[in-house]
């Protein structure tokens, strides 16, 4: 028998849009036009799914006319050996100058809300951006 499980990504984006809707709130806008996100490649979290859950749970909101912006953030090592940053593959977090295994994780597991444009007069006249660059 199989049971029907929400994604995460629904819940992800609930919560992205309460972040954008108060956000909203402050700057006293009439609508969100754009919404823009960045997700480490080792976050967990599928482009397509954010994609098809976005308007769902925007509808009805300030932002159900936003687009939604994602960004693929690469993963970053920094080497305990040699002291190198370097961008890895997901799958290998080895050191790129060196080849040593002992590395720390710099990014590449993050979800963040990097910015949301803003439409701040209701007759479409002015726009705004801002930068909260929040974790979701």
């Amino acid at each position: 028998m199989k049971y029907w499980q929400p994604m995460h990504e629904l819940a992800i984006c609930q919560a992205l849009i309460d972040q954008v809707l108060a956000v909203s709130k402050t700057e006293h806008a009439s609508s969100v036009t754009d919404v823009y996100v960045s997700i480490g490649a080792l976050s967990g979290v599928e482009f397509q799914l954010m994609r098809n859950a976005f308007p769902i749970v925007a509808t009805d909101t300030l932002a159900s006319e936003a687009t939604l912006h994602l960004q693929q953030m690469p993963v970053r090592v920094r080497c305990e050996d040699c002291g190198a940053e370097t961008e890895v593959s997901a799958n290998h977090l080895i050191c790129g100058r060196c080849g040593d295994w002992r590395t720390q994780l710099i990014s590449g597991d993050e979800l963040l809300l990097q910015r949301v444009v803003l439409q701040t007069n209701p007759a479409g006249g002015g726009s705004q951006c801002v930068k909260p660059a929040a974790a979701i």
